[in-house]
């Protein structure tokens, strides 16, 4: 199967729109917002990620055009709602711990109820996790990312909070 690049991303998007509510609203967020999507390459820990230019690309070691469109790739779709969740986060939130354990949940959660399946240890707990800014928390939901993605994640550089309010931690000592 040959198609253009705006062919294949108009069957992408329509196959993410009818998984879900969630895939359905990242789609027209990404159309609203006009954000580029495509396919490329990044380093082996990494499924997809966004840029700060408004783009999205799922991993080229892992994934072709063709492979986007198969009905049971999932991971296909659960990526970009992932993904599309940073862009709605901004970059302040997305580069962090709070931000990363917002989106794996979307992502995790979305995966399970499009597989009915039960997922590893470290994600079920990680989806259980609550979404708030205590610190402890957050650093068992940056151990769990760890032990699930492996060091090359590279969890571990990020802040905990969004960086204005972990600079704000710093010097005050409190927890948002």
């Amino acid at each position: 199967m040959s198609l253009t690049e705006a062919e294949w991303l108009e069957r992408y998007l329509d196959r993410v729109a009818r998984s879900s509510v969630e895939g359905s609203e990242a789609v027209n967020f990404v159309r609203r917002r006009h954000i580029k999507v495509g396919v490329k390459r990044a380093r082996k820990s990494v499924g997809a990620f966004w840029t700060l230019t408004r783009r999205i690309y799922l991993n080229a070691r892992y994934y072709t055009q063709e492979a986007t469109l198969k009905e049971d790739n999932l991971r296909a779709v659960t990526l970009f709602v992932h993904e599309v969740r940073h862009l709605q986060q901004g970059a302040n939130a997305a580069i962090s711990i709070y931000g990363e354990l917002d989106a794996w949940q979307v992502e995790f959660r979305l995966y399970k109820q499009l597989s009915g399946r039960k997922l590893a240890p470290a994600l079920e707990e990680l989806i259980t996790l609550p979404l708030n800014y205590d610190r402890a928390n957050l650093a068992r939901a940056r151990s769990l990312m760890h032990k699930y993605a492996g060091f090359w994640y590279l969890a571990w550089i990020l802040p905990l909070y969004p960086i204005t309010s972990e600079i704000r931690y710093w010097f005050t000592r409190k927890q948002k």
